[in-house]
């Protein structure tokens, strides 16, 4: 057993390494792109007179949030290398050379290139050198950073409560304290995510990252301290993280020699959860905890230490600061010395959002858990208040065992936040976005179902020769008169022909007009949910038929049956098919967005949504015994219907789930079987 043991600890090294590998390699991929990006940026503003043409310097690409890379850590410079060349040299190289440029990172890239056969890196260098990763910018490069990150995170992180932050759950906390000025801390910082999203959010706002905010940080692991460093030179961002143990040290200070605790506009963490080895009496004299200890079990040990992040996550903000961070759905309704804690945090009215979020968001746990808002600068006529969200029915089903948000859903519920802080021009203005993005949609749909009208009748015209050799009243004839029926059917007039072109303005609509507006599309909504059933049923019938007649001509070797080339017909009628079916969807989906707000909200103003949202007195917390639990304040919201569902794609996923469920239990009895046969058994 021991044996077992010894190899799979040698297994999760080489695993390890080989992530090192793939994120050192994505990090130079990733660079050079935004590097690119850049110098086309500035040859633009260059081009039309906003930017002198003189040498460039660092500023020029830190103020794009790039880095300005020497020549021989670009990727295309490695990739000019010959076949016989030392790539490990090459790299470490390449890393030398941004240390040199980028101060943020000296000694913090990885230079042990050694340990892997120069062929292993040439092969990971040219994977990432596709066309598609060369040309992938923005958001796209950065979902595929986080991937890797959350790879490494899987492998190394899944200890002591610790888990990789889902950028979903980091977008909901930015989206709800909004840290667009001045200092930006996270005391368990991990890879960074939480700062590059703030940046993120900044540049949206169009405003310059560098010079609204300052990043703080603590990490306690060295190997992620690299990690988020590197995340954050990628994207041209600069932060002060420290090597730190956030319960017993505080490192940080301002420039005037004040600590950074009672000085912080946002903070923002994922802590880990449920810690119970923290040193009660390192911990307790800690000025960062004015509410006290949680508790103190027989070891002297703290018995839970998410209050004493909580604590933290409070102390650290300044007179107007705000604060969101994850936290274990346990915390909000404990016992104990920690609902004596949650007491007092209560009682300073400090506590702002709190949102429920399902399990299965985290990628190595399936814990559900709660969204902490602390606001110290709420305005008089919410101090007494808190809002309570249940996002528990809101995801999106991403793989088997994970769940999102999808950029709408994520509005969504941020514009709950906007009109309870009463901030209804936002909320009218996403309204909006949703109902013209359907007109835009909805005029793609004529083009994609004349195209799929067309695979259809080319399909038609393949096949009638075979056709008119049989029999009228054949049963392939009349499964013919079926089909062209059906198609007629899936491609005649509808509502989005009659649409007229979208004028752009700047002057948004009253809400009386967006609801009439909804009102005609919920209609075309109607309507596309229907020709999706109708073209789903005349693809079904051609692809039949020709099913049917390819057996019925290969048993009579029929000369006027084409296989190959019906077959290709075939194919590209299935594509039309899902292009067309894609289309109607998408027009519907934004048509429901518009919908889920207006039939929650339909006077634009904040309001109780029976299990989603409600706006709690201190006077009801108390009343129940303190808890900041949503589900205990906003009620069981009613079954829907979804109008979307898809039995025969749902079954599907059913059986692919089965089947993914029998391939882990066979390779787990497998592994099983070798543990017996090592010890003997």
């Amino acid at each position: 057993m021991e044996d077992c043991r010894r190899s799979s600890r040698q297994l999760a090294q080489v695993l390890l390494r080989i992530l090192h590998a793939r994120a050192r390699v994505i990090f130079l991929r990733h660079a050079t792109n935004r590097y690119d990006a850049a110098c086309q940026e500035i040859a633009q503003d260059q081009a039309a007179g906003k930017m002198p043409k003189r040498p460039l310097n660092k500023a020029d690409f830190l103020k794009r949030r790039a880095l300005m890379l020497p020549k021989e850590a670009r990727y295309d410079e490695l990739m000019r290398l010959p076949k016989n060349e030392d790539f490990g040299a090459a790299l470490v190289a390449a890393m030398n050379a941004i240390e040199r440029e980028f101060e943020p990172l000296l000694n913090q890239l990885p230079k042990d290139y050694g340990e892997f056969e120069p062929s292993v890196l040439e092969r990971l260098l040219r994977i990432f050198d596709s066309e598609t990763l060369r040309t992938a910018g923005g958001d796209v490069f950065g979902r595929i950073y986080e991937y890797f990150l959350m790879k490494f995170a899987m492998q190394g992180a899944q200890d002591n409560g610790e888990f990789f932050t889902p950028p979903s759950l980091v977008q909901t906390i930015v989206n709800v304290i909004e840290p667009d000025h001045g200092i930006v801390f996270d005391p368990a910082c991990g890879s960074g995510g939480m700062f590059v999203q703030s940046s993120h959010f900044i540049e949206r706002q169009k405003q310059d990252t560098a010079h609204r905010v300052t990043f703080f940080g603590h990490e306690k692991t060295v190997t992620t301290i690299r990690l988020a460093r590197m995340n954050l030179a990628v994207h041209g961002l600069q932060g002060d993280i420290r090597d730190a143990n956030t319960y017993y040290e505080d490192p940080h200070r301002l420039q005037d020699g004040k600590p950074l605790w009672g000085h912080c506009d946002f903070v923002m963490a994922n802590p880990p959860f449920n810690v119970d080895e923290v040193d009660a009496g390192k911990a307790g004299k800690d000025h960062r905890l004015p509410f006290g200890l949680p508790g103190v079990n027989k070891n002297k040990k703290v018995s839970n230490g998410n209050y004493l992040w909580i604590s933290y996550f409070h102390s650290y903000l300044g007179p107007k600061g705000r604060a969101g961070f994850v936290m274990s759905s346990q915390a909000s309704s404990a016992g104990h010395g920690e609902a004596e804690v949650r007491r007092k945090l209560v009682q300073t009215r400090d506590v702002d959002v709190m949102i429920s979020i399902r399990s299965n968001f985290f990628y190595t746990r399936t814990v559900p858990c709660e969204l902490w808002h602390l606001d110290r600068g709420k305005p008089e006529e919410r101090r007494d208040r808190v809002l309570m969200i249940d996002a528990r029915n809101v995801f999106r089903k991403v793989t088997r065992k994970i769940y999102d948000f999808s950029p709408e859903q994520l509005q969504n519920l941020t514009s709950i936040v906007w009109l309870y802080r009463g901030q209804q021009e936002r909320f009218l203005d996403l309204v909006q976005s949703y109902l013209d993005r359907t007109l835009e949609e909805a005029a793609a749909i004529g083009p994609q179902l004349d195209a799929f009208r067309k695979a259809c009748g080319a399909l038609a015209d393949a096949t009638a020769p075979f056709l008119k050799s049989l029999p009228k009243e054949s049963p392939l004839c009349v499964l013919a008169t079926e089909r062209d029926e059906a198609v007629r059917q899936a491609t005649g007039p509808a509502p989005w022909d009659r649409l007229q072109p979208v004028k752009a303005s700047n002057a948004r609509p009253s809400l009386p007009a967006q609801k009439k507006l909804l009102s005609k599309l919920s209609t075309l909504a109607t309507a596309c949910r229907a020709r999706i059933k109708e073209i789903d049923l005349a693809s079904k019938l051609a692809t039949r038929l020709v099913d049917t007649a390819e057996k019925y001509a290969a048993a009579r070797d029929h000369d006027e049956w084409d296989s190959r080339a019906i077959g290709r017909l075939a194919k590209e009628l299935d594509a039309r098919r899902r292009d067309g079916v894609d289309q109607l969807k998408l027009t519907a989906y934004f048509e429901q967005q518009a919908d889920w707000l207006l039939s929650r909200f339909p006077d634009a103003e904040f309001t109780a949504v029976l299990g989603l949202c409600r706006a709690v007195t201190l006077a009801e917390i108390e009343a129940a015994d303190w808890s900041l639990t949503p589900g205990r304040y906003v009620g069981v919201a009613p079954a829907v219907v979804d109008e979307d569902f898809d039995f025969e794609q749902t079954m599907h996923d059913i059986h692919a789930e089965l089947a993914e469920l029998n391939r882990e239990a066979c390779a787990l009895a497998a592994k099983i079987q070798a543990n017996f046969e090592a010890v003997g058994i």
